[in-house]
């Protein structure tokens, strides 16, 4: 059985783990290698070869420092279907999709590539007599970033190239659940000549996270995950002093008007409700009819989820299993909870002909309509393939259930009427918005994140907020006098 260890000081961990935990592959149930779980004394080790490796890696200069980023981004494009064949086995996410998460994870490294251009500070020159005033940033220090399971690619790179780009020296905690994409990133510095401790990987549950957030020689954390979590990791490592961004969970809605093309609406709301299983911060979980079109949306969504595969991601389907059985077990409630609360079933995904194993973690898309708002299926983030239909009867109506709900994460709107389009963006209360595209991630030189509780924290990740995250202001004012100048003056500085 293969075992999956930490990776520290630029080689792996050689200590005996006093607890491990199961890595399966979700579409056969198949345990496919044990992961070692750090303890504090794990974690101290990795901060500890941070610290001293920081030391030199935030006095490298900004053209090593990019030609190193240019190096590591070309060995991920090259082994990118290495990678995703790695988040497929582990994840059970389709090798399209898988290929896509590495692709848009490449974005934001390919943005770090700019890092001397996004650390330009600013200058002037003679703001009063023979001083001058200028702007620098520099680094924190050791930045931790804790990546959840359904991106173990994508979403680490949202973060660490920017960090590491900047001057800082990483540790990543990546899900229990799908370690060996993060594994493979570190042979991948390794190899693009990163030095030794500047990227190091610790494995673990909470007992790892408490150990982060508890550190003092740890200056940030970078967080996505449920919003439980997300609000946890915000509160605590704020209490201990460290810079935090906690995005959370979502419940993303898709307001689809009367004049909306139904088929491309029909074809978004499938693409975005049971893409990679529906384990997606920004999949659309709740599409919101603006009648009389509820009917034949719903008759069209029905048509196509008919068509859709469910399966090994290795063998061509188009859905994949869910990451565990317990996940699995626990989206399966929430469509027994819907059907009890009087939802309609218009597709029962819980008993789905599979192209794969009989033992892995299935459930197939399933189509709910005549949702209310006071339904489980409505209020909570399943994270799973469940799509939910809540009917209005007009555009405010629509409106006012997306700005009422306590998650803010992603939006959409489907219309034809430019003029209503622009009043969405306008009034939805939303972190990200999409105006016919069902899954508005915005592309790296912009920043993801969410509002109200889909964020904890007042930066979001990557664009200009990430590099500001992940460096401090810092404003100087300089004067060189001529020798004759000096003398004693207590009043305040003025300019002159």
């Amino acid at each position: 059985m293969e075992r999956i260890t930490h990776f520290i000081g630029g080689k792996k961990w050689e200590g005996v783990a006093q607890r491990t935990g199961e890595v399966f592959n979700p579409a056969t149930g198949a345990v496919v290698a044990h992961v070692d779980f750090a303890t504090a004394d794990v974690l101290d080790n990795a901060v500890q070869v941070a610290q001293k490796a920081f030391v030199e890696w935030r006095t490298t200069s900004l053209a090593k420092r990019t030609q190193t980023l240019f190096a590591f981004r070309e060995i991920v494009n090259q082994r990118k279907e290495e990678l995703a064949a790695a988040i497929t086995r582990e994840h059970g996410k389709v090798l399209s999709d898988a290929l896509g998460e590495v692709t848009r994870g490449l974005e934001v490294i390919e943005f770090a590539c700019g890092i001397p251009h996004l650390l330009k500070g600013s200058y002037s020159e003679s703001v009063s007599t023979s001083i001058d005033v200028y702007s620098i940033r520099q680094p924190l220090g050791v930045a931790a970033i804790i990546s959840p399971f359904n991106f173990p690619a994508m979403v680490p790179m949202w973060f660490f190239p920017i960090a590491i780009a900047a001057g800082n020296c990483v540790i990543v905690k990546p899900s229990e659940k799908d370690p060996t994409p993060t594994m493979l990133v570190a042979q991948y510095w390794k190899e693009a000549g990163l030095p030794d401790g500047v990227f190091n990987v610790v494995h673990g549950d909470k007992v790892a996270v408490d150990a982060i957030l508890n550190h003092p020689g740890i200056a940030s954390v970078s967080f996505v995950g449920s919003t439980p979590i997300a609000q946890y990791i915000y509160e605590n490592g704020a209490k201990s002093g460290k810079r935090v961004q906690a995005l959370g969970g979502a419940k993303n809605h898709m307001l689809v008007l009367p004049d909306a093309d139904l088929d491309l609406a029909a074809d978004a709301a499938v693409n975005a409700g049971f893409g990679s299983a529906g384990e997606r911060c920004m999949a659309i979980s709740a599409l919101v009819a603006v009648e009389p079109v509820a009917d034949t949306l719903v008759a069209k969504i029905a048509e196509r989820m008919a068509k859709l595969t469910t399966g090994d991601g290795t063998q061509g389907a188009d859905m994949g299993p869910l990451v565990t059985s317990v996940h699995r077990d626990k989206v399966a409630s929430y469509v027994d909870a819907g059907v009890k609360a009087g939802a309609t079933l218009v597709v029962d995904g819980r008993n789905p002909k599979i192209n794969g194993s009989a033992a892995g973690f299935w459930l197939g898309p399933t189509l709910f309509d005549h949702v209310r708002t006071d339904m489980s299926i409505y209020t909570d983030e399943i994270f799973g393939p469940v799509l939910s239909v809540i009917r209005v009867k007009s555009y405010e109506e629509g409106l006012g259930l997306i700005n009422s709900h306590r998650y803010g994460n992603g939006t959409a709107i489907f219309t034809n009427d430019g003029g209503a389009a622009r009043r969405f963006q306008n009034e939805v209360n939303v972190g990200m918005v999409g105006i016919n595209v069902p899954i508005p991630v915005p592309t790296a030189y912009y920043s993801f994140g969410g509002w109200k509780s889909s964020l904890f924290g007042d930066t979001h990740a990557h664009g200009t907020e990430g590099v500001h995250f992940f460096t401090r202001g810092k404003v100087v004012t300089s004067r060189w006098l001529d020798p004759s100048h000096g003398g004693i003056n207590l009043g305040f500085p003025q300019n002159r």
